[in-house]
């Protein structure tokens, strides 16, 4: 009987450890949380430049959304639909900065092919604000997760929201900064 349970632990015990130690395929900054402020090489219409996350939120909510590469398909399709709805953010008092792991010269034409010079991308190669976000990609490290947030201008996370899919991360940022100036202010 005591050779059965050694070997019934054995082989569950390993498989109970993973299952408790396993890490979720997705953490995104919660509600509530603080954003991490960070600076980062960012370039608009092909320009390049020092963004603050900081120096932005004192202007009012700041979307930050984080893609995987630029010039990719659907990578394109989301900046493309940031850049039309960049006027519809400003009316809301609200501004976008796209985050990614590209080098800042590839994100330089990005800004103006994809972005149509009409927000700022930054460049995160060493993956500090993807990793301090918690928007790195767990399948594929090396890349940023197609996560998107809201923070308003007290520094808080107001809103995310995570998905491959580029076509609704638009939509739901707009919702998410509409719902925070209707909110009561505290």
């Amino acid at each position: 009987m005591a050779h059965f349970v050694r070997t019934i632990l054995s082989r569950c015990v390993p498989i109970a450890v993973v299952l408790l130690t396993a890490q979720p395929a997705f953490a995104a900054l919660d509600i509530g949380d603080t954003a991490p402020k960070f600076t980062a090489n960012a370039a608009l219409g092909g320009k390049t430049f020092r963004y603050s996350l900081a120096e932005a939120l004192a202007k009012g909510p700041v979307v930050v959304y984080f893609f995987p590469a630029a010039d990719s398909a659907d990578c394109s399709i989301e900046a493309h639909a940031f850049a039309e709805a960049t006027d519809k953010f400003a009316a809301l008092g609200a501004t976008v900065i796209g985050v990614s792991a590209d080098d800042i010269g590839t994100l330089s034409k990005f800004s103006v092919r994809a972005c149509q010079s009409r927000f700022p991308v930054a460049s995160d190669e060493s993956k500090t604000v993807i990793q301090g976000f918690d928007a790195l990609m767990q399948t594929r490290p090396d890349f940023a997760n197609r996560l998107s947030y809201m923070i308003s201008s007290d520094g808080k996370v107001a809103y995310y929201y995570q998905n491959l899919n580029p076509d609704k991360h638009v939509e739901r940022m707009l919702e998410a900064v509409r719902a925070l100036q209707k909110a009561p202010a505290r």
